[in-house]
């Protein structure tokens, strides 16, 4: 039977991944598997997390891949890098608030302009959200306060609180990351009616926090989470 999963934000914690995505889901090649995002920064190796999805695609399993607010700053950081001779740009500094000290580590530069350009290209194919039968796949959320929230690519990375008007999705259920939610708000939201979104990001990199600390896999046919714990730290 064919699955379609959803992984949300994984944030550089590749041994994670590949548990969660080899061990838990089994994934085949009639599967498909939807990544929401936020690949890099805050954990210890974004480089290898994309080198694993990049590997999956080339040994053709059905990937497809959203990009989300962290890709943004490590495409805007690189650019702008670019144009410098010395000195950091106002971008990166702040990316630096958010994990970029491991995302270039990973990459073993000190510079986003030396990442090699393959993986910003990468990052920059990435779709803005994902429309299905029933549902809609977005990193962030949307901006429903726009005459089409679908125009408004910026918040589909970034925005952080919003309403979903259902009558703007054709009644099509939001699945978003971003914001780490706790547990078991996760799987009330999953098995509801009541919602018209389901949040999936679990917080990866909280360690010791309860109700945090998992990589999430939805079964978007069955509505089966699976949640693996961190397996990085």
């Amino acid at each position: 039977m064919k699955k379609r999963w959803v992984i949300p934000d994984i944030h550089g914690y590749v041994e994670t991944l590949r548990v969660l995505v080899e061990n838990c889901l089994q994934l085949t090649k009639d599967d498909s598997l939807f990544f929401l995002g936020d690949y890099i920064d805050r954990g210890p190796d974004g480089k290898s997390v994309i080198d694993y999805i990049m590997s999956l695609q080339e040994q053709g399993y059905n990937v497809r891949y959203l990009i989300g607010n962290h890709e943004d700053f490590c495409i805007r950081s690189f650019e702008a890098d670019q144009k410098r001779l010395i000195g950091k740009s106002s971008v990166q500094r702040e990316w630096e608030r958010y994990g970029a000290k491991s995302t270039l580590a990973s990459f073993g530069v000190k510079r986003p302009r030396n990442i090699d350009e393959k993986y910003i290209e990468w990052m920059k194919k990435g779709e803005f959200f994902i429309e299905l039968d029933k549902y809609i796949l977005v990193h962030a959320g949307m901006n429903f306060n726009a005459p089409n929230p679908f125009d408004d690519v910026y918040s589909m990375m970034w925005v952080r609180e919003f309403k979903v008007d259902a009558s703007k999705t054709g009644g099509k259920k939001l699945v978003h990351g971003h914001v780490p939610v706790e547990y078991g708000l996760i799987e009330t939201l999953i098995n509801s009616n009541n919602f018209n979104f389901i949040a999936l990001d679990n917080g990866v990199y909280y360690k010791g926090k309860d109700g945090f600390g998992n990589l999430m896999a939805l079964d978007l046919d069955t509505l089966e989470l699976i949640a693996q714990p961190n397996v990085d730290f």
